[in-house]
């Protein structure tokens, strides 16, 4: 019976993407599934399109810096929530979390609004800043599950050598840390790169990113470029996570081993 669910549920999840796909291969100038012929120029199409271009570059200079800030900062947070008690820990954990119950646009526009009281501009420092704000959880989770997972007993062992807490950390708890701060960056630089309904609200002409190029562009044709371009991100995503399972292990990325 669960399995029948989990069946349906992934066909229900991954139909609209199929569909995605099999479009983008479609030979006419009009959106049509199915397709009646194969042509590959609306790839080239969306590989050639000078937008979409700029707005690859500007999303990966983005996301570097976005996740890079997010890793170090979530890295830090997780560390401090699992490991010390201090008032308001339980406010600062909810906090840091909100971004995941918090529509986007709503932090979007948030950001616009205190930008413009601060007379800061649509540059990449805003929307870099917004961008961290987003995906701090998914770092936060990633490393919060691997600390869970680390046997407390190694750090006392060499706390009782006489290593330092910062010597601990480093060769203790960062090493075995490795998965879960490679996944958390992963996972950081894909919502980052994606992301949309903030960053229309926050990026300016220079600055927008391939989502709000494709938004734009989707307002001005109908042809199935877009199909194109979301098969190949499609595809990337698809084989960046296949890379990390087979690297880390997603289970242990997202899971707490009950042995502990």
């Amino acid at each position: 019976m669960y399995g029948l669910l989990i069946a349906v549920t992934l066909a229900y999840v991954t139909l609209p993407s199929i569909v995605v796909v099999i479009t983008a291969f479609s030979d006419k100038a009009l959106l049509q599934f199915p397709p009646t012929g194969f042509s590959l120029r609306w790839f080239e199409r969306a590989l050639g399109y000078d937008d979409f271009r700029k707005g690859l570059v500007n999303g990966a200079i983005i996301t570097a810096w976005a996740s890079v800030i997010a890793l170090v900062c979530g890295t830090l947070a997780a560390f401090a929530i699992e490991r010390f008690e201090f008032p308001g820990k339980r406010a600062l954990e909810a906090v840091l979390a909100s971004p995941l119950v918090i529509p986007h646009f709503t932090l979007g526009v948030a950001m616009l609004i205190l930008a413009s009281e601060i007379s800061l501009s649509r540059t990449y420092t805003l929307v870099v800043i917004c961008h961290v704000i987003l995906v701090l959880p998914f770092v936060m989770r990633s490393v919060y599950v691997s600390l869970k997972n680390i046997d407390p007993a190694l750090e006392r062992a060499a706390a009782s050598l006489g290593a330092s807490p910062f010597t601990v950390f480093m060769k203790i708890d960062l090493p075995l840390l490795a998965p879960g701060v490679a996944g958390g960056w992963l996972f950081a630089a894909i919502v980052s790169f994606n992301e949309f309904t903030a960053t229309l609200f926050v990026t300016g002409q220079r600055t927008q990113t391939l989502p709000v190029a494709m938004y734009t562009y989707v307002r001005e044709y109908a042809d199935p470029t877009m199909a194109a371009l979301s098969s190949m991100l499609i595809a990337v995503t698809v084989l960046f996570l296949v890379i990390v399972n087979r690297w880390l292990g997603l289970e242990r990325i997202l899971s707490i081993e009950s042995s502990r």
